[in-house]
């Protein structure tokens, strides 16, 4: 009787953490991607006042002036800020900043602030990422109790979602060029306002999920496909690290780590989750990569709802600013990084009963014209704010799409940040055609580097 209960107890547990299964939307309810919502499922109309303005196809003027690699620098010449936030008007204004946002305006009262321009319903995509996400809104399903999906390809995946995980799904499958090469560099900054280059990488970015011939049926299930060989500091220089990231819900990420050292490669099974990020000197998590970046198994995802809020947009700006252009002491340059009101999506996630992780608690806030990451603001187990983390969207024509790589992530306990993959000091970004996929491979990393 006795384990007869343990069992049921066991179970009841089980199943109080699983995520919802979901299944596609009606045909009925697809069509509004072609009537009152986006190709990609925002609400095509503005804002009661305006503020926000209806969406019109997005950003397809191609952009003059000098460009960074395949980004061009300026999108909007000549635009001025419709109003500044400071300290001292954060209660005007609370109502559309993230509580992270609040949290930098009072920690750096005396240079931070959020600059908020006109705001541009940039998002486009090329007609075939279109048509599949139509495909997708009728044929996609999450599956493995929302840790994996079926059914999807090239598209967003769940473009009218209807919880949380069929969010974190859209970001994980978001819009991305089949190959791009980029040069990035790891910076940490200190509580005392010192800037350190933790890591200067090539990187090499594949995305099987948006290959244009593909198909749902035909999909391998790699959705992200990376490589990149670090150049600095000399102590580093020629280490790689490979990573094949899936869907699949039992080996989600296989990783390879080049050490030149040692000179050999091997298995990295730790470059997951929680695990202090080694290419930023461990000032940040692997999971916090990129907003986020991996499997999304260690967390329950509650769709909270929509808001209003301002937050970092069309920053092409700052991504291809030189470094000492890019940032002040504690935080990215305020005169620099440009912030619009948009709709956002925001999604709580909470550990897993029975799983840990050294952030047991998070806020996401997604762009619902991209499912772009903007902001996440991440709490200890306390439940007091410990981090937040910027990810600034900007816009790449030659795709054509809004896009996040970098992102600057803020111990706000103890003062510090980091910026990942940061594009600064004209390091370029270029779409480039398909590598072979066994260029993607610890073997050949090894071999390159043997070179």
């Amino acid at each position: 009787m006795k384990s007869t209960t343990i069992a049921c107890m066991a179970l009841a547990s089980l199943i109080a953490h699983v995520q919802p299964v979901s299944a596609a939307v009606s045909a009925e309810e697809a069509a509004r991607l072609k009537t009152t919502l986006t190709p990609l499922g925002g609400d095509k109309a503005g804002n009661k006042d305006g503020s926000i303005p209806a969406w019109t196809g997005g950003h397809t003027a191609k952009p003059g002036g000098p460009r960074v690699g395949d980004i061009p620098v300026s999108l909007f010449p000549g635009e001025k800020p419709l109003l500044q936030i400071s300290s001292a008007n954060i209660a005007q204004h609370a109502d559309k900043l993230s509580e992270g946002t609040v949290a930098l305006l009072k920690k750096y009262p005396d240079s931070f602030r959020v600059n908020v321009f006109p705001t541009h319903r940039s998002a486009v995509a090329p007609q075939y990422v279109y048509d599949n996400t139509f495909r997708n809104a009728t044929s996609c399903r999450t599956e493995e109790g929302g840790l994996s999906v079926d059914g999807c390809f090239g598209g967003i995946p769940f473009p009218i979602p209807k919880s949380g995980i069929e969010v974190i799904w859209n970001y994980i499958l978001r819009i991305e060029p089949e190959s791009v090469e980029f040069g990035s560099k790891n910076i940490v900054g200190t509580s005392n306002g010192a800037h350190t280059v933790a890591t200067r990488t090539d990187s090499f970015f594949q995305h099987p999920y948006y290959y244009k011939e593909g198909s749902a049926k035909g999909w391998s299930g790699e959705y992200f496909i990376q490589r990149f060989n670090t150049t600095a500091p000399p102590f580093k220089a020629g280490e790689s690290l490979v990573l094949r990231d899936s869907i699949n819900a039992k080996a989600p990420r296989q990783a390879w780590q080049y050490l030149l050292g040692q000179r050999r490669v091997r298995r990295a099974p730790t470059v997951a989750y929680d695990t202090p990020d080694f290419v930023s000197s461990g000032a940040n998590y692997f999971d916090e990569v990129m907003g986020y970046m991996g499997h999304p198994d260690r967390f329950d995802w509650k769709l909270v709802g929509k808001r209003e809020m301002y937050i970092p947009y069309n920053n092409n700006e700052l991504v291809t600013a030189k470094e000492s252009e890019a940032f002040d002491k504690f935080h990215l340059n305020s005169s620099r990084l440009r912030w619009e009101l948009h709709r956002v999506w925001e999604v709580e996630a909470t550990v897993v009963s029975g799983k840990r992780h050294a952030v047991p608690k998070r806020k996401y806030y997604f762009d619902e014209d991209t499912w772009l990451l903007v902001l996440v603001d991440g709490y200890d187990a306390e439940g007091k704010l410990w981090r937040t983390s910027v990810v600034p969207t900007f816009f790449v024509p030659a795709v054509p799409a809004v896009l996040a790589k970098p992102v600057t992530i803020h111990n706000l306990q103890a003062g510090t940040m980091s910026t990942v993959q940061g594009l600064f000091q004209d390091e370029l970004y270029r779409v480039v055609p398909r590598k072979n996929e066994s260029f993607f491979t610890g073997d050949a990393a090894a071999a390159d580097a043997d070179r």
